[in-house]
């Protein structure tokens, strides 16, 4: 049994049910956005979140208790991501990554956006030309000390 495996289970009970990941941030009680990353394998629980998504996906206790370790963050399949939503996550990175610091670095000096201390928040912004996707970030900004 790994981490990986219990990712599966979920989604497969996702799929198989049709169930939304609104309906279990709600039960669990926090962002659809947070709730999705853990039930997705990137983001730790404690044990009475780890029991309320268990009985959302009918996970046994040994699934419980993979939810509720650390997992290595961020780890993708190859190093430049093939699906190609994620992968225009790539692109805007490299297309804007630099203006991204650039103005970061300019409004807030040297230093950078936590992504342990941090907001999204993800919705459909309908638009007659073809709806789009809107996503606010927010992290807090770490700058870099001397010492």
């Amino acid at each position: 049994m790994s981490r990986l495996e219990v990712t599966e289970k979920i989604i497969t009970a996702k799929v198989m049910r049709g169930l939304k990941w609104a309906d279990v941030a709600a039960r669990v009680g926090l962002s659809k956005e947070w709730v999705t990353a853990a039930c997705l394998g990137q983001m730790s629980v404690t044990a009475a979140q780890a029991g309320v998504i268990a009985e959302f996906f009918d996970l046994s206790e040994t699934d419980q208790r993979w939810l509720m370790a650390v997992p290595y963050k961020g780890a993708l399949p190859t190093v430049v991501p093939t699906d190609p939503l994620i992968y225009r996550f790539h692109e805007l990175i490299s297309v804007y990554g630099t203006t991204f610091k650039e103005l970061i670095h300019e409004e807030f000096g040297d230093g950078i956006m936590s992504a342990i201390d941090f907001k999204m928040d993800l919705k459909r912004e309908p638009d007659a030309a073809g709806d789009r996707v809107n996503i606010q970030m927010s992290g807090k900004f770490l700058p870099y000390k001397t010492f």
